[in-house]
Order: structure tokens, then sequence, then C-alpha cells
């Protein structure tokens, strides 16, 4: 193929390395934007060059202008280039965007973008696909949340209803809360402080699963799925090592409908719960690349480039891989230490009571099985890892710490 401009962002992203590898092999000239003044492994890749802009969370006008004058100023005698967002601040980001040709957006735009960002929109249309979702309160206020938790049992988590709330032209964060009686109620409320409309459910113990696929018009093609060995933070968060296997196939027809629905093209990641009785419910869609994009690629499966392909040409024939292998694990080792140390400082709270043992986890990830891969290494590209496993440990100490 000839060599189309591909600009992906933000640089911080994840799966950003491994989704920059899936394109260069491809043959895309890969440009990634970052936010001013944050690390990333990616800028220590010698296959990508790195531009930066005003962060969203700093100021939205400014960090619009940023990408929109970045976008102009990369001239290319092709009449194709392609925007590529990999994390949800930047598929917001783009989904506002003014695009002019020769730029295309291959990420969720109008209503799938809606479903990408609103977690609260994603529960309802799961519902109405067939999937099994927990009981699910919206509540703007401290008396919503605490009548929310008065007419559901505890223990309930509470999280964003929105990926990517704004407030006063800044994009804000906020984070989850597991409450396990009146007083871990109350903090959270003290904590959240009414900034972001918040959805509670029940909070349910389990194995986090995942479905990826590309959807494209004529249907979904590349089905793989994952399931978690270890989450980096054992009270909730992304995973530290996973593991390949098969597809649920009573699952598929309604992946199909909530994509269809949701009228949606491209790669995505349903991410599942499988509670002890073996009951899956679903949790929520990814819109973008997923952390775990190293193990897709370690099967054959490089979707990111797939993805930038069909949003070239809708009838591209693309997503064609062999089978997917069984039993592959991947291991994120800057995560894989992080989960040490979240697992030595032990549960923040008393709904947690089944936290793992730290010599039993000591010996799980010291275990390393012939056949293991990592994230985000390359050959020649050995300092994007390094960066990798030392940024990992210091953002995430040092968000412990305060």
């Amino acid at each position: 193929m000839s060599r189309v401009t591909a600009l992906i962002g933000f640089a911080e992203a994840l799966a950003a390395p491994e989704v920059a590898w899936s394109l260069v092999d491809a043959g895309f000239n890969v440009i990634a934007f970052a936010r001013k003044g944050r690390q990333a492994p990616l800028r220590h890749s010698r296959h990508v060059t790195v531009r930066e802009i005003c962060p969203p969370e700093v100021d939205v006008q400014i960090a619009q202008s940023d990408l929109q004058s970045l976008m102009a100023s990369l001239q290319s005698t092709d009449d194709r280039q392609i925007l590529f967002p990999l994390d949800d601040t930047a598929v917001w980001l783009c989904s506002i965007l003014r695009l002019e040709r020769p730029w295309i957006l291959a990420g969720p735009h109008g209503p799938a973008a809606e479903l990408a960002l609103d977690k609260d929109v994603q529960t309802r249309m799961a519902s109405d696909a067939g999937f099994s979702v927990p009981q699910t309160f919206l509540v703007r206020t401290a008396n919503e949340l605490r009548s929310a938790c008065r007419d559901a049992s505890l223990p309930m988590i509470l999280k964003p209803a929105q990926c990517v709330p704004v407030n006063r032209n800044r994009v804000c964060k906020s984070r989850s809360w597991i409450c396990a009686n009146a007083d871990e109620v109350e903090r959270a409320v003290s904590e959240w402080g009414e900034r972001v409309p918040l959805l509670a459910q029940p909070f349910i113990r389990g194995i986090g699963e995942g479905i990826f696929g590309l959807a494209a018009p004529e249907g979904i093609s590349a089905w793989t799925a994952h399931r978690r060995l270890r989450m980096m933070n054992p009270q909730g968060s992304g995973s530290s090592a996973c593991v390949s296997q098969p597809v649920p196939q009573e699952l598929k027809p309604k992946v199909e409908k909530l994509l269809q629905k949701g009228l949606w093209r491209g790669l995505f990641m349903i991410e599942l719960l499988r509670d002890r009785s073996g009951k899956l419910w679903f949790v929520e869609l990814n819109g973008r690349p997923w952390g775990s994009m190293a193990l897709s690629r370690r099967q054959g499966f490089e979707y990111p480039a797939w993805h930038l392909r069909l949003a070239l040409d809708q009838q591209s024939q693309v997503g064609v891989a062999p089978l997917s292998a069984d039993g592959v694990v991947c291991r994120n080792i800057g995560r894989e230490i992080m989960h040490l140390l979240f697992v030595l400082r032990g549960p923040k709270s008393k709904a947690l009571s089944d936290w793992p043992s730290f010599w039993k986890t000591l010996r799980e990830v010291m275990r390393v099985h012939r056949g293991d891969a990592v994230y985000n290494w390359r050959r020649e590209d050995p300092k994007v890892f390094i960066a990798d496993c030392c940024y990992t440990i210091r953002s995430n100490v040092f968000k412990t710490s305060h």
C-alpha cells in the first residue's frame, strides 16, 4: 500500500507502542500526538515522530486548536490521511474536531461516539441486546447515591458515568469507589463531591474477560477473547497478565446486536465479568485500542492496521487471520511489579474480603512458562519496553503515595 500518514494519540495510551508497530509494519507513516510535558514510552521509539499538544485536562479549546494546527501542518502527497484516537479522551477530542480533506477519522463519531463514551448508554443498550447487566443507578447528587445504596444491597461499586467529563473547559478525572458499608459510602460521597454523574451497581466478585473483533459492513470478523490472570490492582484495574481463550459462542449474537444498534465500525472490545457461579456480566464497551493489544498481536491479529485499512476502504477484506490460539499468556512487566506492591499494601474496602496472599502472588508472578510474551517489546526498539516499565512503576507509586 502507499505510505499513508496515520496520526495517532494520545502517545501516553497503554496500547500506543503496539498500535504504532502494527501500523509501521503495515506500511503507514506514523506520527503521534502527546500531551505536552507528559512522559510516554512511545517517545523513545525509533519508528515514530511525536508532536506535543496542550493537554485537554488543562484547556480543551487550546488542545483542540493545537491538534487542528498539527493536522494542517502535516502536508502529504497522498490524498488521504488518518486520525486514529487511542484513548477515551482522544476519542472524545477527535469526535468534536472539524475534519477536512484529506483527513479521515478512524474512530467513533456521532451515535457511535456516544456509545463509546457514555457508560449509562452502554448499560442500557447492552441490556437491550441481551447481555446480563447488573442493576444500575445513575446518580448525580449525594442524596440520590444514598437512596441507591438503600435500594440495593451493599457492597456497591461507584464509577463515573461519562468516560470524559468536561468541567470549566477542562477534562476532569474521577476515580471509582467500592463501598461495603454506610461509612464507606459517606467517605465516597465526601471524596466525590458531586463533581460528575456516577453509575452505582452491586459489586460483583469475579474474573474479567474480554471479547475483541472488527466490525465491517458485512459483519464482524477476527473474533478473539481473553481472560485476566491478574489485575494490576486487585481492587479493580486493567490487567497485568492475561491469557487467550475461546470466544463464548452464545455471546456473538448479543455483540452483533449491540454494535449494529450503535452503528459501530472498526475494532472494539467488550469487557465482561464472570462471577463465581460462572455467569457473565456486561461491564463496558471500549471504543478504542485496548491495553492488552500485545496479546492480540502475538496471535497474529493486527487489529490496528486492519482498523485503518477498513477506514480507508469499507469494502476491504481485512480481518482474515489464523484461528486464535488458546492459552497464550502475555504480561506487562511494570504492571506485574505494581500488582505485587498493591497486594502487599492490602485492600481499601471491607468488601474485598478475599484479598490475595502476597507469597502466593509472588510465586505466580515469578512463574514464567516457555512461550509467555510481554507487552511493548520489540527487538530493535528496546527503549520503549524499558521506558514503559519505569514509567508504569513511577507513575503508580507516585499516585498511590498521594
